[in-house]
């Protein structure tokens, strides 16, 4: 790679210059994973918008739809399951709902407790575009060779083992 048209290496150089006394070997890694990350979402989003989803609205849909039948789960499973928190789900199920992709009803074992659920419509349109994720997601990963696609998943999970041990 021609490192003059690397960002990172460019901000690297000029930390090097300017600070010769700090190791700045992490910000080589760091800075790319952060740039990468943004680039990856911006081509992920695309496709959610292509169906009419914002990025909460596809996770929240693929969690219900990853519940298997009869695709629905409380709205604290929901939180639990995806990167929204509490108060954000409210607001993205009560989006959802007006949209016609979920429906809430009552719990049938927790008298005071809620379910959402997904509509047919729900269940077609993050069928529709889970799979074009799917296929967006092989175009990206194709851009590497399959035994560095592995050998990235397998840094990538040691880290975030590290990074977010189970509980």
């Amino acid at each position: 790679m021609d490192s003059s048209s690397d960002r990172v290496a460019r901000i690297q150089s000029e930390w090097m210059r300017e600070r010769p006394d700090l190791d700045i070997a992490p910000q080589g890694v760091i800075g790319r994973l952060h740039r990468l990350a943004a680039r990856l979402t911006d081509e992920l989003t695309a496709v959610y918008d292509a169906h009419g989803l914002a990025e909460g609205d596809f996770d929240v849909l693929a969690t219900l739809r990853r519940a298997g039948e009869p695709y629905e789960r409380t709205p604290g499973e929901l939180a639990d399951h995806t990167m929204i928190t509490t108060g954000g789900m409210s607001k993205r199920i009560d989006r959802l709902e007006r949209a016609g992709l979920v429906a809430r009803r009552a719990s049938e074992t927790d008298g005071r407790g809620r379910v959402v659920a997904l509509t047919p419509l729900g269940r077609r349109t993050i069928d529709a575009a889970f799979t074009d994720h799917m296929a967006n997601e092989r175009r990206l990963v194709d851009q590497l060779s399959s035994r560095d696609a592995a050998e990235l998943e397998r840094i990538l999970t040691a880290w975030l083992d590290h990074l977010e041990p189970s509980t």
